[in-house]
């Protein structure tokens, strides 16, 4: 969009005897033909900001997002939850939400299922019903806790860490 205003709003008068004039004339022609050529990308990510969602992420066969990073997307988030077989929650004893914390899911039998840093508090993970180990580290301290997902309803983990040093 801000390049159609800049076409609309400068004044380009092309001569046949300025070839200077004719080279910004075609090149803004060219910026306005993709950003309208465009116009699915633009509505795509209109969507994603109305929805206020981080982009959904895919490591093998599981799904992912993590955020939570400001009032609408952590709302976002916070509503989405209940869709997501696994909700995990990342802050300190007195609330102070954690980012940065580096998440490994394994199966009962030691594989890996999903190896990701959060990018805010919240991750909501796209896992098939069983048993599973979470693991979770935030700087140096490692907190590791079993979940069995079944494939009714959401389980949701919360983890805490002392952000005293």
């Amino acid at each position: 969009m801000f390049i159609i205003h800049i076409i609309f709003l400068m004044p380009i008068k092309p001569t046949y005897r300025s070839k200077a004039n004719w080279g910004t004339a075609i090149t803004l022609i060219a910026a306005l033909g993709i950003c309208l050529g465009s116009h699915n990308v633009l509505a795509q990510i209109k969507q994603a900001d109305f929805t206020g969602l981080p982009q959904e992420q895919r490591q093998g066969d599981v799904k992912f997002i993590s955020g939570g990073v400001g009032l609408n997307e952590s709302e976002a988030i916070r509503r989405e939850v209940e869709h997501w077989p696994l909700g995990l929650r990342f802050s300190s004893p007195n609330s102070d939400y954690l980012t940065g914390v580096r998440v490994y899911i394994t199966d009962t039998h030691g594989g890996e299922i999903l190896q990701a840093d959060s990018r805010g508090p919240y991750m909501l993970v796209r896992l098939r019903p069983g048993r599973y180990i979470v693991h979770a580290r935030y700087q140096e301290n490692e907190q590791t806790q079993p979940i069995e997902v079944s494939g009714k309803g959401a389980k949701r983990m919360a983890f805490l860490w002392s952000t005293w040093d």
